[in-house]
């Protein structure tokens, strides 16, 4: 009976201590929240910061591009990076009027005014104001005049975007105390991410430079993502299995495992098309999601690991004097992992954010078993399961 007395006892002082952990937690999280930024300090200007992104952006694709793939580097792509005012222009001369918003070719946006009082690294750049906060250049690819642009946030202005948008969606009273900040470090995490984030939509310019079609159509089907059946069980049941073999193929050491998983993973796949009784077009805005977010996804993480990897390449000094956050992609590894990773969780949401991921999966896995599979992938109705598929049948024997 002492013993008993001795054992809750304990247990009892734990429990008050976890207690007392999570109160004080949530109490710093609640005072820290009070400090989280409203609007970007710099505003009106890109701050030194943000031009060194933009830079090491384009060092990236200049040096490393055709090694993520073919040719990429002869197509030099501009962007475009707005906040809550301002919509900023670099890498062009003269650009005309606005934006164009593909693939829909809706002109946008107002004259680009040269900037006078500042510059990018002693180059030139233009802004535009903002004058209705629902329209901007979003994150993707644009068009000014006849070049595709790459369209992406500001850092700054990203992460108040996310504190606005979690506080709008959760109650009140755990708005106050969330870790907004430190979710925000998950999920992000250091700035190369960030860079990574702007490689991301350059490929998707890429995309629309050498299959402009493509991408239209893989843009228009995003409207099947309202009756998609995204809460079918057997949908949802298919989903997770492919995720996993997925998974296990790419992390896979031995080739006969991975290509048994590959297998696996494409009747799987079928079979869940098949019972969920998909239509032709549901399976359809599959493939052109992976292929348009996977492959851009793949794009953007393939580049942190090869900058990782590659011992003679050398990021931007400017970028690693100015931002103390920046780690030379030293972590990289284990920011993919974490993306590798996340491809479960995001199977298990509605929404096309699976894509992105399942998409990735797919062209790595490529990598690692068919050469010349990038030479295919922008030919019209080549998709990437297709491709696993064609690796596939070469190995029934």
């Amino acid at each position: 009976m002492e013993i008993l007395k001795k054992i809750l006892s304990t247990v009892f002082k734990v429990l008050k201590w976890l207690l007392f952990t999570v109160l004080l937690i949530l109490c710093i999280s609640a005072i820290y929240n009070q400090f989280l930024p409203e609007e970007s300090e710099e505003v009106e200007y890109l701050s030194e910061a943000q031009k060194s992104y933009i830079l090491e952006a384009f060092h990236l694709q200049s040096n490393l591009g055709d090694k993520i793939f073919p040719n990429w580097s002869d197509h030099y792509v501009p962007v475009i990076v707005y906040n809550e005012k301002y919509a900023f222009l670099v890498g062009m001369k003269n650009p005309d009027d606005g934006w164009r918003k593909m693939p829909a070719d809706i002109l946008r946006g107002e004259e680009w005014i040269l900037v006078q009082s500042d510059d990018f690294f002693s180059d030139s750049y233009y802004r535009q104001r903002l004058r209705d906060p629902e329209i901007t250049p979003e994150n993707f690819t644009v068009k000014v005049g006849d070049r595709w642009v790459a369209t992406l946030q500001t850092r700054e202005y990203a992460e108040i975007a996310f504190y606005h948008g979690f506080k709008e969606e959760l109650p009140a009273v755990v708005s106050s105390v969330f870790p907004y900040k430190l979710f925000w470090n998950l999920i992000m995490g250091n700035s190369e991410n960030y860079v990574a984030g702007l490689v991301h939509e350059s490929f998707h310019a890429l995309q629309g430079i050498r299959v402009p079609d493509r991408l239209s159509s893989a843009e228009y089907i995003n409207s099947v993502e309202s009756q998609y059946p995204w809460e079918n069980e057997q949908n949802r049941q298919g989903w997770a299995q492919e995720a996993d073999l997925l998974i296990k193929a790419y992390q896979s050491s031995s080739e006969l495992e991975t290509r048994e998983l590959i297998n696996r993973f494409l009747e799987v796949r079928e079979n869940r098309r098949m019972n969920a009784d998909l239509s032709a077009e549901e399976v359809r805005y599959e493939k052109e999601r992976e292929w348009l977010e996977g492959m851009a996804k793949y794009a953007e993480l393939k580049m942190g690991l090869i900058a990782a990897e590659t011992t003679n390449y050398t990021p931007e000094p400017k970028l690693q004097d100015i931002d103390s956050d920046f780690n030379s992609y030293q972590s990289f590894e284990s920011y993919f992992e974490n993306q590798v990773a996340e491809t479960k969780r995001a199977v298990a949401r509605e929404g096309e954010s699976r894509f992105y991921h399942t998409g990735m999966l797919q062209a790595m896995l490529l990598d690692q078993v068919q050469d010349g599979w990038k030479s295919r992938v922008f030919q019209e109705g080549v998709y990437l399961d297709d491709l696993l598929s064609n690796f596939a049948g070469m190995h029934t024997d």
